[in-house]
C-alpha cells in the first residue's frame, strides 16, 4: 500500500493527530535521509514513507487517513563514521523521542546493534540485520480523558509528607485488591491503597521512574529483571509493563485515570525522572532510538574521542542538555507530563549532569533558567537529587532558590548519631531545624531540604537496624555491589533473631529514626514499606529484584510500628511548630539573642559554643517556642502553637535530665516516648524533678498551660 505524504508541519515534534490523519515530525540535524515505517497488528511493516520535507533540521509529513492506534517507527539514513560519532544505520527501526506510548517492549536479539559483535573495535562495523520484527514500535494515541473537575492538590511545600514507593511493589501482594489489578497504575489507585495512603497522613506520592524503559539484557540473560525502572528509552510513553490490561494505548488512560483519582482523596504525584542519560548505553549498546537518530545530537561526546562518550552517570551516555534541540526535548517532556498527565511535580535522578556546561556543574545553566520562567513547570515541584558521578557533581545546596534537594547530609547524620558515632552533635543540629546551613545563603528556607532516612537505594529502614552489612547475593555479583558505607550498627544479632533484647532495640531504634524524621524541619520522604517494617533480608541494592524480595508484604505488617508511625505524622500534622516555612530565630547554635530554640545539657544549662564540638557528646536537649512561630497560614491568619522539649539520647547510657528553671513552672504532657511499648503514652510530667532518658531512645513532652 502506497500512501500519500503532505508536507506537513515541523510544530509539534512528534506524531500529532487532528481529524483528516496524523502529522509526523522527527529532529535530526545530521540525516540525510528519513523514512516513517507503518506497521500493522501483527508487527508486519505496510509502508515506507520517505519525509522529504525539513524546516529547521526537524524532518516533517502528513499522513491523511491515519488513526489513533497506529504503529510506526523511523529509519534515518545519514554517515557511519563512528570516529565522528556518526553510527546511522537505516537498518535499524527507531523509536520516536516524542512517541506517547510504545505498542511492545523490545525483544532482545543481535539486530537491535548497529554493529556486528566480535573483537575490540566491533563498535566500528556494520550490520546489515534489519530490527523491524525485534524492536518496539511507537503509537498514535488519541490524547482526549475526561478530567472533568480534576484539580492538582498543591499541598504546600511546609505540609508536604512524600511517600517513595514503586507502582508495581507497592500493591503486588495486597489479597485485598483484584488479582489482575495489582502491580498496576489501577492497582495503586485501588480505594483500598488510598485508604493506606490517607490514614498514614502522606500528601504526595513519589514514584520511581514509570517512563517506559528496556528490560537489560545482561540481566535478563541472569533471570533477572530492571526493577527500578532507571533506563529511560522513552520520556512521554508510561511504561505499558504496569497497565492492567496490557494493551497497548492503554497505559496512557489507566495512568490518567490513577492520577486523577488520586487527586480526588487530596493526594499529589510527583514522577522520579530520568533525563540525565538513556537506555541505549555506551557505544557498545543498542541502537533504539537517539542513537541512531543523530546520535553526535543527542549525546555528550568525548571530545578528543568523538565514537565514545561523556558518562557522568555511570550509566554510559549522558543527553547533550547542550543542544537546544535536547533541551526542548526535555522541558516539552516535562510538560507534557503536568499539562496533560496532570502530575504535580518532579524528583530528577543525578540532576547535576543536567546542569553541566563543557565539564563543570553550572548552576545558570539554561535548564534551571528556563523551567525558572516556564509558565507550567515553574508552578509544579522540583527536586534534585543534587549530585552525578563525574567531577564536582556533589552539589548538596547549590541549586537554585526554587529547588529543594535530597539531604543526604541529613540521613547520614541522624543515621550517625542513632549509632551513637561521636561528633555529630553540631551537624545534628542543623540537621534538626532544616539545614540553614545549606540552604538559607541562597534565600531558601526549611522546605528546600527534603529529609530522608532511607530511600529505594539502600536498605530499608528495617534492614538499617538489622544487618551490619549489605548481603546482595542474590544480584548475581558476588555481593559487590551496592554501597557498604551505609551499614547499620551492630545492635547484636545480624538479621532475624527470637533474642527479645536485641528485637527491643531495634524496635526502639527504627522509632527514633522516624520519629526524628517526622519532627525536623524540612520535607519527610518515607520509603514504602518502613511504617511496616518492610524487609529486604539485607539487600541494599534490590534494582534488579522484581519479585517478593523488593514487594511489600502486607501480611506481614508489624501494627505497631505502622500505629506508631499514623501517630507520628498525626503530631507533625497538627502541630505547625515541627513544618515551619521559616527558620527559628536563634536556632543558630550560638549563645545570646533571643531565641525560639534553645538547646540544653542534661544538668539544664545551655549549650555553648565549645560544648557543640566535643566529639564524646552522644545527648541532646531543646525546647521548641511554638507561641513564637510568627508565620501565617494559608488564610492569612497568625499561626500558634504549643511549646514542646525534645530530648535524643543515643548513647549506651542512662542519662538523667534536668530542666531549665525557667520550664519547670509549666504544666507539661509527654507526648512521644520510643522506650515504651505505647510510645505515645500522653501522661502528665513535673519537670522539676530529674529525668531519666533510657539509652537510645527519644522524648516529646508539650507544654499544656
Amino acid at each position: 500500500m502506497s500512501r500519500e505524504c503532505w508536507r506537513g508541519s515541523p510544530n509539534p515534534l512528534g506524531a500529532t493527530v487532528n481529524k483528516d490523519g496524523v502529522n509526523f515530525a522527527l529532529y535530526s540535524e545530521n540525516a540525510e535521509k528519513v523514512f516513517l515505517c507503518l506497521y500493522d497488528d501483527q508487527d508486519q511493516e505496510t509502508d515506507r514513507i520517505e519525509l522529504k520535507e525539513q524546516t529547521y533540521k526537524v524532518w516533517h509529513g502528513f499522513i491523511p487517513g491515519i488513526k489513533p492506534g497506529q504503529a510506526y517507527g523511523y529509519r534515518v539514513e545519514g554517515p557511519f563514521d563512528p570516529e565522528k560519532g556518526h553510527y546511522f544505520n537505516s537498518h535499524k527501526l527507531l523509536l520516536d523521542p516524542y512517541a506517547k506510548a510504545l505498542s511492545k517492549e523490545i525483544q532482545w536479539d543481535n539486530s537491535l546493534f548497529h554493529y556486528n559483535f566480535g573483537g575490540d573495535d566491533a563498535h566500528r562495523s556494520f550490520n546489515e540485520q534489519d530490527s523491524g520484527k525485534s524492536a518496539a514500535k511507537s503509537l498514535v494515541i488519541d490524547d482526549s480523558f475526561n478530567w472533568s473537575s480534576d484539580r492538582h492538590p498543591q499541598v504546600p511545600w511546609n505540609k508536604t509528607i512524600i511517600y517513595e514507593t514503586h507502582v508495581k511493589g507497592v500493591s503486588q501482594l495486597r489479597k485485598d485488591i483484584p488479582e489482575n489489578l495489582r502491580g498496576t497504575y489501577a492497582g495503586l489507585a485501588h480505594p483500598n491503597m488510598i485508604e493506606h495512603f490517607k490514614t498514614l497522613g502522606v500528601t504526595t506520592i513519589e514514584l520511581l521512574p514509570v517512563h517506559q524503559f528496556i528490560e537489560d539484557q545482561t540481566l535478563q540473560e541472569k533471570s533477572l529483571s530492571n526493577y527500578w525502572g532507571y533506563n529511560t528509552i522513552s520520556y512521554f510513553s508510561p511504561a505499558l509493563k504496569y497497565s492492567s490490561t496490557q494493551n497497548p494505548g492503554d497505559q496512557v488512560q489507566e495512568f490518567k485515570a490513577m492520577v486523577k483519582t488520586l487527586h480526588a482523596a487530596g493526594l499529589e504525584v510527583i514522577l522520579d525522572v530520568v533525563y540525565n542519560h538513556t537506555a541505549e548505553g555506551n557505544h557498545l549498546g543498542p541502537m533504539l532510538s537517539f542513537k541512531g537518530i543523530d546520535n553526535a545530537a543527542y549525546y555528550r561526546l568525548n571530545p578528543e574521542s568523538p565514537e565514545h562518550y561523556m558518562d557522568y552517570t555511570g550509566c554510559g551516555n549522558t543527553l547533550n542538555v547542550q543542544n537546544p534541540h535536547v533541551l526542548r526535548l526535555i522541558t516539552d517532556s516535562l510538560r507534557y507530563w503536568v499539562t496533560e498527565m496532570h502530575v504535580d511535580g518532579f524528583r530528577f535522578d543525578l540532576a547535576s549532569a543536567l546542569a553541566r556546561e563543557m565539564f563543570d556543574v553550572n548552576q545558570l545553566h539554561s535548564f534551571f533558567a528556563i523551567l525558572q520562567q516556564d509558565p507550567v513547570l515553574s508552578q509544579v515541584k522540583l527536586i534534585a537529587e543534587p549530585w552525578d558521578l563525574g567531577e564536582g557533581g556533589y552539589q548538596v545546596g547549590n541549586f537554585p532558590d526554587y529547588w529543594s534537594e535530597w539531604n543526604d547530609k541529613y540521613r547520614d547524620t541522624v543515621r550517625g548519631f542513632w549509632k551513637g558515632e561521636e561528633g555529630r552533635l553540631a551537624d545534628l543540629g542543623y540537621r534538626l531545624m532544616g539545614s540553614s546551613d545549606l540552604y538559607e545563603s541562597s534565600g531558601r528556607g526549611p522546605c528546600a531540604s527534603i529529609n530522608f532516612i532511607t530511600a529505594h537505594d539502600g536498605f530499608t529502614l528495617h534492614d538499617l537496624v538489622s544487618y551490619d552489612h549489605k548481603h546482595n547475593e542474590a544480584n548475581n555479583e558476588d555481593n559487590r555491589d551496592g554501597n557498604d558505607n551505609n551499614h547499620s550498627a551492630n545492635w547484636g544479632h545480624e538479621g532475624e533473631t527470637q533474642n527479645t533484647d536485641i528485637n527491643n532495640l531495634r524496635t526502639r531504634i527504627k522509632k527514633n529514626l522516624l520519629a526524628t524524621l517526622f519532627l525536623s524541619q524540612g520535607v519527610p520522604m518515607l520509603t514504602a514499606g518502613d511504617e511496616l517494617g518492610r524487609t529486604q533480608k539485607g539487600n541494599n541494592n534490590a534494582y534488579c529484584q522484581d519479585n517478593e524480595l523488593s514487594w511489600i508484604h502486607w501480611d506481614a505488617a508489624d501494627p505497631d510500628l505502622l500505629n506508631f508511625t499514623r501517630n507520628l505524622i498525626a503530631v507533625r500534622n497538627e502541630h505547625p511548630a515541627f513544618h515551619r516555612r521559616h527558620y527559628f530565630e536563634g536556632e543558630s547554635l550560638r549563645p545570646g539573642g533571643k531565641k525560639d530554640v534553645f538547646w540544653f545539657l542534661p544538668n539544664g544549662d545551655e549549650m555553648t559554643e565549645e560544648q557543640w564540638t566535643q566529639n564524646y557528646a552522644k545527648c541532646l536537649a531543646l525546647s521548641i517556642s511554638g507561641t513564637n512561630i510568627q508565620e501565617f497560614d494559608e488564610k492569612g491568619q497568625l499561626v500558634k502553637d504549643k511549646d514542646f522539649i525534645w530530648l535524643l539520647n543515643g548513647s549506651d547510657h542512662n542519662i538523667p535530665f534536668s530542666f531549665p528553671k525557667s520550664l519547670q513552672s509549666a504544666q507539661w504532657k509527654l507526648i512521644i516516648d520510643t522506650n515504651q511499648k505505647n510510645s505515645f503514652p500522653l501522661k502528665e510530667m513535673d519537670l522539676r524533678n530529674p529525668l531519666n532518658l533510657t539509652p537510645h531512645s527519644l522524648m516529646l513532652i508539650q507544654k499544656t498551660n
